[in-house]
């Protein structure tokens, strides 16, 4: 009878004491994503929120949002820059909610590796905390998972959900939107989230390199611009839909500028878009001229340099405008709502 020699998880290829370690490195930053509402749970399993907070609604609404980073964690993984990835889950999941008006509360994260690597883990962590702090939110719980031999050593994904609450008759959306109101776009910060599949195709074919430093980027190598972290808008849409003056939000993710906007209008109406009311940042002109991209493609693709859109009344575009600015967000009058059948049109 033949025996088999001794083996274990580790040998498997899983390093639970990696995991532990990751654990501890990232509980500083976690805590200050910390909201009075968030309850201890001793044993870990779960993360707890005191529900009690939400009496204040006359007619609560919870929210909910979960969504990835895409193959912009390959970039991060190429230039080993971790934090920042963090930072673009956050504003893809908790930004979904602040469109229909919601406020964020909290939220978890699920993050997938070939092999755990603790500082690396806690960047990245560590980058979802910072973020949520900026929205407002508690990062309550998370899961760090090991898949040896099914990612390499290097690779990685994150996932992440969140939840939000509204007041039922404070709830925006297109059955608000009326002709005549006006189109406020809120500035992206870069690329976002969205479209580095896109990116990765035009890295890989044509002389562009993450390690290059066209002069269209004023000094910044191209990988440094394509991580730049996103914009999180949620407290800004909240304040600016504290005003009451808003109809509807519009984030503007996979689909590029018209398609996402057009989600919030009924259908009724149209969104006219001045293409001339902003100039589109050289990063995306940059790619769509090493990469042949069509400029259809790109406005299908990107968001062209407007992370956000407000619809607003007619008559609350200037005071929507010097709100943002306020805040730190740069916000122009990108167009208008007219009579139409649900599409939004860059002119």
């Amino acid at each position: 009878m033949s025996t088999s020699p001794t083996t274990s998880y580790a040998a498997a290829g899983v390093d639970i004491a990696a995991g532990e370690r990751a654990v501890e490195l990232m509980k500083s930053r976690v805590a200050r994503s910390r909201r009075p509402e968030v309850v201890d749970d001793a044993s870990g399993f779960a993360g707890l929120f005191d529900a009690s907070a939400l009496l204040r609604y006359r007619r609560p609404l919870l929210a909910t949002s979960t969504d990835g980073v895409g193959t912009k964690v390959d970039l991060a993984r190429r230039l080993g820059v971790y934090d920042t990835v963090g930072h673009d889950l956050v504003g893809m999941v908790l930004d979904d909610l602040a469109v229909c008006g919601a406020e964020p509360l909290f939220m978890t994260d699920y993050i997938a590796c070939g092999k755990v690597v603790p500082e690396r883990i806690a960047d990245i962590v560590g980058g979802i905390a910072d973020a949520c702090a900026l929205a407002g939110a508690a990062l309550v719980g998370g899961e760090t998972a090991e898949h040896p031999g099914l990612l390499g050593p290097d690779e990685f994904d994150l996932a992440g959900a969140g939840t939000g609450v509204v007041e039922a008759d404070a709830l925006l959306g297109p059955e608000r939107v009326r002709a005549g109101d006006a189109v406020i776009a809120m500035a992206s910060s870069g690329i976002h989230s969205n479209g580095y599949s896109l990116v990765r195709h035009i890295l890989a074919n044509s002389d562009l390199a993450l390690e290059s430093s066209p002069a269209e980027l004023g000094g910044r190598t191209l990988g440094e611009e394509l991580l730049t972290p996103t914009r999180i808008y949620a407290k800004d849409c909240l304040a600016l839909a504290a005003t009451g003056t808003v109809r509807a939000f519009a984030h503007i993710t996979g689909g590029g500028l018209a398609a996402n906007l057009a989600r919030s209008l009924p259908a009724t109406a149209d969104a006219v878009l001045e293409r001339g009311s902003w100039t589109v940042p050289p990063l995306f002109t940059l790619l769509g001229e090493h990469g042949g991209v069509p400029r259809a493609e790109l406005d299908k693709t990107f968001n062209l340099g407007v992370g956000m859109a407000a619809i607003v009344a007619p008559d609350a575009a200037d005071a929507a405008l010097r709100l943002l600015a306020e805040r730190g967000v740069p916000s122009w009058v990108l167009g208008e709502i007219v009579p139409g059948a649900g599409n939004a049109n860059l002119a």
